[in-house]
C-alpha cells in the first residue's frame, strides 16, 4: 500500500469492500431469508458486484499491481462454487421429437397500459403463436376474450372470478390433472398440471413468487427513502421463503418427471433459487449462452427460469429479446 498513490489507495479500499460483499454473497443461497433477510438483498446485487470486480481486476492487471489478487481470488472462488453468471458455450441439438417449453411473464398483455403501444397485446400474442411452444407457461396472465391461443388443453387460474389476473398453462399434450397451491395474502401464485406424452406423465409447475415491486424509474425504487425500501425487500424475501416452503412440500408428493417454469422474482444467487433448483437441471446452465438476462433492467438480471428433473435432457435454450413486457420470454427444448 505504501507504493500506491492516494487515488490507488482509495480505489483499493472500494475494491476491498466490493470484493468482500461478493464473497459474502456466496453464502446467501444457504441462509434462509427468515433467518437473516437483510443478507438476501446482496443476492440482487451479485451481477453488478461481479462486473465491478472484473473491472478492478483489469485495472490492477494493467498497472501490474499485486492488488489484483483480492478480486482475482474472490472471482475464481465464485466461479468454482456459485451459480453461473455467464455461459460461454451453447448446446444446440434440435431433435424432431423435442418438446418446446416456453415461460413468459407477459405483464397482463399490457391491460393497464404500462406501454403506450396499443398493439402490444397483439404483438405478444403473435410472437407466442409464431414460436408455437408445445408447453406454454404464462405469469401475470390476464384472462380476456381477446387472448385465445389455439391449444387443445389449458389450465388457467385467476385470483378470483372478478380478478382476471393470474397464471396459465397451455399444452399440446393432454392435461389429466391440474391444481393451484393458492398462495395466501399474495397477488402471486403457483399452479401445476400433469400431462401425458406417449406413456409418460409429466408434472408441470408454473411459479410466480412474491414480487419485489422495484420500479427502477423512480427515486429509491418507488419508496420514500432507502430505509423503507430495505424494509419492504426484507418482508418480500421472507414471504418468498414461505412460498418456496409450500412449493417444496407439494413437490414431494410427485415422484415422476417434472418441468418447472416461472418468474421467481429473485436471482440465481438466492436462497429461493438454490432450494427450488436443488437436484434439478437449469435449462440456461445446461444449454444457454451469454448472460441469460430475463428482466428488462440496466444490468443482467436472470429471474425467470426453466428447470427440469435430472432424467430430462435439455437440448437447447433461448432467451428472446422481444420487448413486449418488462420480462423477456425464455424457451427450452427438452427430451427424454
Amino acid at each position: 500500500m505504501k507504493k500506491l498513490s492516494f487515488l490507488d489507495k482509495l480505489i483499493f479500499s472500494v475494491n476491498s469492500i466490493l470484493a468482500t460483499l461478493l464473497l459474502l454473497s456466496y453464502i446467501v443461497p444457504y441462509i434462509s431469508p427468515k433467518t437473516f433477510s437483510l443478507l438476501s438483498i446482496v443476492s440482487l446485487a451479485v451481477p453488478v458486484l461481479i462486473i465491478l470486480n472484473i473491472l478492478f481486476l483489469i485495472y490492477w492487471l494493467v498497472k501490474l499491481k499485486k492488488q489484483l489478487v483480492i478480486s482475482g481470488i474472490v472471482l475464481i472462488f465464485g466461479w468454482m462454487i456459485s451459480s453461473s453468471f455467464y455461459e460461454f458455450s451453447e448446446k444446440k441439438v434440435l431433435l424432431n421429437d423435442d418438446i418446446k417449453v416456453m415461460s413468459y411473464n407477459v405483464r397482463m398483455f399490457n391491460h393497464y397500459k404500462w406501454n403506450e403501444d396499443t398493439e402490444l397485446a397483439q404483438k405478444t400474442f403473435d410472437f407466442i403463436s409464431e414460436k408455437s411452444p408445445d408447453i406454454l407457461m404464462l405469469q401475470e396472465f390476464y384472462d380476456s376474450p381477446a387472448i385465445s391461443f389455439s391449444y387443445p388443453f389449458k389450465y388457467i387460474k385467476t385470483k378470483s372470478k372478478k380478478n382476471k389476473f393470474g397464471l396459465a398453462i397451455y399444452s399440446k399434450y393432454q392435461i389429466i390433472n391440474s391444481g393451484s397451491l393458492d398462495l395466501e395474502n399474495s397477488a402471486n401464485n403457483i399452479i401445476f398440471a400433469d400431462i401425458i406424452k406417449d406413456e409418460d406423465t409429466i408434472r408441470l409447475y408454473n411459479i410466480h413468487l412474491e414480487s419485489l415491486k422495484i420500479n427502477p424509474n423512480k427515486e429509491h425504487f418507488g419508496e420514500e427513502n432507502n430505509e423503507k425500501l430495505l424494509g419492504r425487500l426484507q418482508t418480500t424475501f421472507k414471504k418468498q421463503a414461505s412460498q418456496v416452503a409450500i412449493f417444496l412440500s407439494h413437490e414431494k408428493t410427485w415422484s415422476g418427471k417434472k418441468v418447472i417454469g416461472g418468474d421467481f422474482n429473485n436471482t440465481a444467487f438466492s436462497w429461493v433459487y438454490n432450494n427450488i433448483s436443488s437436484h434439478k437441471k437449469d435449462a440456461f446452465v445446461e444449454a444457454g449462452k451469454g448472460f441469460g438476462k430475463t428482466f428488462d433492467y440496466s444490468f443482467p438480471m436472470r429471474i425467470d427460469f426453466i428447470l427440469t428433473s435430472q432424467e430430462i435432457e435439455i437440448n437447447h435454450f433461448t432467451t428472446f429479446d422481444e420487448k413486449f413486457s418488462d420480462h423477456f420470454p425464455i424457451q427450452a427444448r427438452i427430451n427424454w
